[in-house]
């Protein structure tokens, strides 16, 4: 007749929402930070192909290590 102490279910589900939140949270961080890397390497092929279809040269330079 303890009416204060809480069934272990209930422990066990909370815990369980929380791996589940913490889960889905990594997931959405990971799908927008694809998305921007996405975005951001879709905008740099778009001035790559701009620059050629001008005809200009050395549109994508190759960058040499300092010496």
């Amino acid at each position: 007749m303890d009416q204060q102490t809480p069934p272990p279910a209930e422990d066990e589900n909370e815990r369980d929402r929380r791996a589940a939140n913490i889960f889905l949270a990594v997931f959405f961080i990971l799908i927008v930070g694809g998305g921007i890397w996405l975005v951001n390497a879709m905008v740099a092929q778009r001035d790559i192909d701009n620059c050629v279809a001008q005809g200009r040269r050395n549109c994508a330079p190759i960058e040499a290590p300092a010496r």
